[in-house]
């Protein structure tokens, strides 16, 4: 694929990529929120395999529903200020039809 190449669309032809490439520190937030949540997957896993009581199981549940909430609400602002927003501004209106069901999948 050369440089001049559209890149919204990948190999596989479903994926697309954004136009405007978050910033690394942008890039090191995510992932460590990812991080986060990935290790607190990790020890519901570590509690269900130590056999212990399902009130504490569920509340962890709970906490990790809430971290992703929380990074989609994230990746949705920086969705609405850049992707949506340049959309916008080039005359593709069918980018806030988009937003709106992007924010219907996150409640």
């Amino acid at each position: 694929m050369n440089e001049n190449t559209d890149t919204t669309q990948d190999v596989c032809g479903h994926c697309r990529h954004k136009h405007t490439p978050r910033d690394a520190g942008e890039q090191k937030s995510l992932q460590s929120r990812i991080n986060r949540i990935i290790g607190q997957l990790k020890g519901i896993q570590g509690m269900i395999d130590d056999n212990r009581y399902c009130g504490d199981i569920l509340i962890q549940i709970g906490a990790v529903e809430s971290a992703l909430r929380s990074l989609g609400y994230v990746i949705l602002e920086e969705h609405m200020m850049s992707c949506v927003a340049e959309g916008v501004q080039q005359g593709d209106m069918q980018m806030l039809l988009e937003a709106v069901e992007l924010m219907k999948k996150l409640n």
